[in-house]
């Protein structure tokens, strides 16, 4: 059996956030049912390329936690019925508080959900209105506690620096504050002013100053991200978090399943506006009409071989997000070639600029080279 991750994608959500520019909208129930029941027909007309074995599966938005229990648990037996599961499936759903109550939360248990990922962002009721959240800390709170009495033992909370009129101290707390619940895993994310969403067009100016090196009035410079940025290992690492990734810490044996194949390779099924596939050297991805998506229109998904020289890229780029980093026997085992035969000029430069290392098998990031982590992962491009 080979293995597979589902992705499946939930594009409502109560509002857009002001820096979201993910595929979402808000949507009624009755939009909401029929996007379902056409989500529920794509993955009955699933066909299969090879004899697959589900491993993880991961609702995303969106906001999946706007589903009712049965609505979840619909969906996750249609999974069941059309796939074979391992016996440890990891499945995650992402919930914004404010979205789900303690009923909700059992209900998704009941179906088999045993992840939860928690959209806080920030622990300060101020910065969650300026980002457009439609919580406070508070309630939060309300709804981490329910998790917990739902009985979740794997939870992740999401969290968001380098916001506008942020300072080390105010994300010094966030940290603190949200490490004092003691959740099994801490996303750590950096804001990206991304265009077309309202906080671009407000920050646009100050970020090109950033960009140019120049003095900002609102937005925190370069520096301070990064002072941010290991802060955030410093301190969760001396309280049991491992950084396992550039933006990911878990307790041992809590790293998430589901992303860590992303990174490493493992073929994944999207299902959903929009999302895609990578299926035995193919991509594939999903119309981003919701009108004919719902029609069950289900045909006109692109579809593109990889090479065998984007398959190298991706599993160095990829790799690499992991501390751990990538291993060259992989490679060789994958490829039919040594690491070195294809990049070995690449990796010299690196290491001789101190961006990587090689330690054992496995080649990866310096603290140097994860500050400048675009440019490393470029510089293996092959094209």
């Amino acid at each position: 059996m080979v293995p597979l991750e589902i992705y499946l994608h939930i594009p409502f959500c109560v509002r857009k956030c002001r820096y979201c520019d993910f595929l979402s909208a808000p949507a009624n129930k009755e939009v909401q049912d029929a996007y379902t029941r056409a989500l529920r027909q794509e993955i009955r007309n699933f066909s299969a390329v090879k004899d697959y074995q589900v491993e993880t599966v991961f609702l995303g938005g969106g906001t999946p936690s706007l589903l009712s229990g049965d609505t979840v648990f619909e969906l996750l037996e249609e999974l069941r019925n059309r796939f074979p599961f391992s016996a440890d499936p990891e499945i995650t759903i992402e919930c914004n508080p404010g979205t789900a109550d303690r009923e909700k939360l059992v209900r998704y248990r009941e179906a088999g959900i045993n992840r939860l990922s928690l959209g806080l962002q920030s622990a300060d009721n101020r910065e969650l209105a300026l980002l457009g959240r439609i919580h406070t800390w508070e309630s939060f709170l309300e709804t981490y506690d329910q998790a917990r009495e739902a009985g979740f033992s794997n939870l992740n909370v999401d969290l968001m620096s380098a916001l506008p009129g942020q300072t080390l101290s105010d994300w010094e707390r966030t940290l603190r504050k949200t490490a004092a619940l003691k959740p099994e895993h801490i996303s750590a994310y950096s804001l990206i002013l991304e265009p077309g969403t309202p906080f671009y067009e407000t920050y646009r100016q100050e970020a090109e100053k950033r960009e140019r090196g120049e003095a900002t009035s609102f937005l925190p410079s370069e520096e301070e991200e990064r002072k941010m940025y290991w802060k955030t290992q410093e301190l969760l690492e001396a309280q049991g978090w491992e950084r396992y990734e550039i933006s990911n810490y878990a307790r041992p044996g809590f790293a998430c399943r589901h992303n860590v194949g992303y990174w490493t390779g493992v073929e994944y099924a999207g299902f959903g506006l929009g999302a895609a596939s990578l299926l035995d050297h193919v991509r594939y991805a999903n119309p981003r009409t919701l009108s004919s998506y719902i029609k069950g229109d289900f045909t006109e998904r692109e579809r593109s071989a990889l090479e065998e020289k984007e398959e190298m890229e991706e599993f160095l780029f990829l790799g690499l997000r992991l501390k751990k980093g990538v291993s060259g026997e992989e490679f060789r085992k994958r490829f039919g070639k040594e690491m070195k035969e294809i990049y070995g000029d690449v990796i010299g430069k690196l290491t001789r600029e101190e961006m990587v290392r090689q330690q054992g098998a496995f080649l990866s990031l310096t603290e140097r080279g994860t500050d400048l982590a675009n440019y490393v992962m470029a510089s293996f491009l092959l094209s």
